[in-house]
């Protein structure tokens, strides 16, 4: 080894040990900052790694997901990981600027280019002091098979359906008289 070479070693460590991939082994989301347990070369395992977050975003991820560790300096003393990813439930075939919120359980907020998407088999609860919902050309719900629906039928004119297992119940065209608020 030349000279020059022996006086780079350590530089070169360092530089070496500045970025590290691997597994997260567990996550303590208890406190201000979320800290890992990481799974890092060769068995090398750190504990209490900060877990940096985008502001206004939060998650909890599974052991398994994948990580991006920054080591300032090089130093495996002191590390931030940057970004958690988790290949095994990343939702694919989203269109160039689509947008989505997801999870393990197929839950998903998809901002989509025809719209909003939400999707759950579980409960979708909204707590709010005021809820408001407004349609240009149709509202519709349906629990079970029985629903309502109203569609928009130009000038001020709408028409009124229900139905019940698929069959339609009552069909009436009623005139517009929104109660706009405020």
């Amino acid at each position: 080894m030349n000279d020059l070479a022996r006086l780079m070693a350590p530089y070169a460590r360092r530089l070496s040990n500045l970025l590290a991939r691997g597994k997260v082994l567990a996550v303590n989301a208890a406190s201000k900052m979320q800290t890992l347990q990481l799974g890092l070369l060769a068995g090398e395992r750190k504990d209490g790694v900060e877990h940096f977050e985008p502001y206004g975003f939060t998650s909890c991820p599974l052991p398994g997901a994948e990580h991006v560790t920054v080591f300032m300096d090089g130093d495996r003393s002191h590390g931030i990981t940057i970004v958690v990813a988790d290949r095994r439930y990343r939702l694919i075939g989203l269109q160039p600027g689509e947008a989505a919120l997801h999870d393990d359980q197929g839950q998903k907020v998809h901002l989509t280019r025809n719209g909003i998407e939400i999707v759950t088999a579980k409960r979708l609860r909204m707590v709010a002091k005021n809820i408001e919902h407004h349609a240009t050309e149709s509202y519709s719900w349906d629990v079970a098979g029985f629903g309502e629906s109203y569609k928009y039928t130009g000038g001020t004119s709408w028409e009124h359906k229900t139905w019940q297992i698929g069959a339609t119940v009552t069909a009436v065209p009623q005139s517009i008289n929104p109660p706009e608020g405020p």
